[in-house]
Order: structure tokens, then sequence, then C-alpha cells
């Protein structure tokens, strides 16, 4: 047995430049925004996924939710069963564009703002999530 020449290489599978369709993640189960919260647990537990992308009646993203917000919000004392999926996310971002370097998404979002944000085409649909950290 002989052994083989050893290459350098990124510790991380992702790399490092390049847009942020080369860093995202899958965008996960995709979901109505007329969809009422318990519904909404249910499908999460269902899909055993950690958050769902919440779109509109054109099938545009209009936000994300996590199985953590949804769980606080039914818990909390203003629940009904009427609260929608589009009554607790917030419309319009952030969101990061499909074209858009990893570093452009980072320096685009809002100071302190962590966690997954979707990443959409040029029509507004969710191709995935970009998990931000600073």
């Amino acid at each position: 047995m002989t052994l083989g020449q050893l290459q350098d290489r990124p510790v991380s599978p992702r790399p490092l430049t390049g847009t942020v369709i080369d860093v995202m993640d899958a965008a996960g189960p995709q979901v109505w925004y007329d969809m009422t919260i318990e519904v909404a647990l249910s499908v999460i537990a269902a899909a055993r996924a950690e958050h769902l992308i919440v779109c509109d009646d054109d099938a545009r993203c209009v936000g994300l939710v996590t199985q953590a917000r949804l769980t606080a919000v039914r818990d909390s004392s203003g629940y009904t069963d009427r609260l929608r999926l589009g009554d607790i996310t917030d419309d319009g971002g952030p969101f990061i564009s499909s074209s858009a370097t990893r570093e452009e998404a980072e320096d685009a979002m809002p100071f302190g703002r962590l966690g997954l944000v979707p990443v959409v085409d040029e029509h507004g649909s969710a191709l995935g999530v970009l998990a931000i950290s600073r």
C-alpha cells in the first residue's frame, strides 16, 4: 500500500465566493399565507422542518416562519383560531436576490438580524434560504 499525495482543500463543503445560490439551503415546505397557525404547526411537524416559506396567491414569497415563532404565537394570550400566517409574517422581507453574493446579502441585512432569510428569484418565488450569521 502506498500513500497518495494530500491536497489542501477547504474544510467547508460550501464555496466562500459566488452568489447566494452557491451557499443557500433548500427552501423547504412552502405554504399559503392564509393558512391557520394550527395547520402550519401540523405541516411543520409532518415535514420535520424548522421553518416554512409563506407564499401569497401568486406563489410569491411573503415571508418565513419558524417552528419557534409559530409555537410562541399559539401560546400567547392574544392567540385565536382565526389567526393566519399572513398576520404574523413580516410582509415584504427581508429577502435576498438569487444574484447577490453572500457578502452583499450579509451587508444588506438590517443590523442585528440573524437567522434564515428567503432567497428569491426575479419574480419573487422562493428558491431557498440563507443562514445569516455575523
